[in-house]
């Protein structure tokens, strides 16, 4: 895919995840793809884009991370959308320059088919996409699509500043900055087991009857 498609994809996306849920409340943003080293994604508390006389909020899917299952970068999206939502309500949903996630942000997001957890450095901020999410990827027909291109995209130029830079941006899921393992975590939303792959592998918990995904974080 070009970066244009993959822009377009995650407008249609915004439009569909708007619709299912935020009851289409949420006014555009600009949608960007930019180089982000240290979050998944941000969103910013300003009116960073222009067009005549009316402003946009932006939403940054980082250019990296583009590589990760089509359910991680959709989480990443519906998570920046949450903060658009709170920003919208007057909800104070981050602190700690707009990086440490609070409880307020875990109800609203918890609400609308994420799954956080808990990082004392920022919060309810690691997340992943429910079984509700994952069932409307499915519906939508968007399982298979791969927005990566030679393993991910990364935008010359750019000077990712998608991370904590007092600016007023939410983001999360910080790059530690150390050698990503070969192996993989596999969880059960429902009971938490957990088991370790070092490749991909499709796998279920029998206790629970249900499949059990990657534990990534997500910005």
């Amino acid at each position: 895919m070009l970066i244009s498609e993959i822009t377009a994809f995650l407008e249609n996306a915004y439009q569909v995840l708007n619709e299912k849920f935020f009851d289409n409340e949420l006014s555009k943003v600009v949608i960007t793809i930019q180089s982000s080293p240290k979050a998944f994604g941000h969103y910013t508390t300003w009116d960073a884009w222009k067009e005549e006389s009316t402003g946009y909020r932006e939403i940054n899917i980082g250019a990296e991370t583009l590589n990760r299952k089509i359910g991680n970068v959709i989480a990443t999206l519906l998570h920046e959308m949450v903060h658009h939502y709170c920003d919208m309500k007057g909800i104070k949903d981050t602190s700690r320059g707009n990086v440490y996630h609070n409880k307020r942000f875990k109800n609203e997001a918890e609400c609308r088919g994420l799954v956080l957890d808990y990082d004392s450095r920022i919060g309810f901020s690691i997340t992943h996409p429910s079984l509700m999410l994952m069932d409307l990827i499915n519906m939508q027909g968007w399982e298979n699509v791969n927005l990566a291109r030679n393993g991910g995209y990364r935008v010359s130029g750019s000077n990712g500043s998608g991370g904590d830079n007092g600016s007023g941006s939410s983001s999360g899921g910080a790059d530690t900055g150390k050698p990503k393992s070969s192996t993989r975590k596999y969880l059960c939303r429902v009971c938490g087991n957990s088991v370790r792959a070092t490749k991909e592998v499709n796998i279920a918990c029998l206790d629970c009857n249900t499949r059990m995904f990657v534990e990534e974080k997500t910005g």
